[in-house]
């Protein structure tokens, strides 16, 4: 079973909250995918990780860029890992038929949007009822805080 963390966006979007999250990922050696909800957000997203600004560096690739066996952290729509990650980050309501398969799952979501809120409570209850490790973190006002 994998482990999978609710991250509940409150202060900033998932693209502003993901470096700091991918950053930790690459520092403890694992690779990631990262699921987005359409292509139009795979491109906006491989634009925001290059011109983050913490962390500096963040090397990663999309369909569009290819080579997906070298890069540390692949960007697609697709429910796919073709890197070889173990981490895998799920954002815009995404869904992985695969998170068994899976280390550990951030499951990103914007909790200034209702639908969005509701969806996330769908899927923790889904994972819970499939038996997953589930923890659950919101924004506060000193960065992630752990909620029961």
């Amino acid at each position: 079973m994998a482990e999978i963390g609710f991250y509940h966006l409150t202060r900033t979007t998932a693209d502003l909250a993901l470096p700091a999250l991918l950053g930790r990922t690459l520092k403890a050696g694992e690779r990631a995918v990262v699921i987005c909800g359409s292509p139009e957000r795979v491109e906006a997203l491989d634009s925001a990780l290059w011109l983050c600004p913490e962390p500096d560096w963040l090397p990663h690739g999309t369909p569009a860029t290819g080579e997906a066996d070298l890069q540390p952290i692949w960007i697609t729509a697709d429910d796919e890992a073709p890197n070889g990650a173990r981490f895998l980050f799920l954002i815009d309501g995404a869904e992985s038929a695969r998170v068994e398969a899976f280390q550990r799952v951030f499951d990103l979501f914007d909790g200034n949007d209702d639908q969005a809120v509701l969806a996330a409570r769908a899927r923790w209850k889904a994972a819970k009822a499939a038996g997953h490790a589930l923890t659950y973190w919101q924004q506060g006002p000193r960065g992630w805080e752990k909620n029961a």
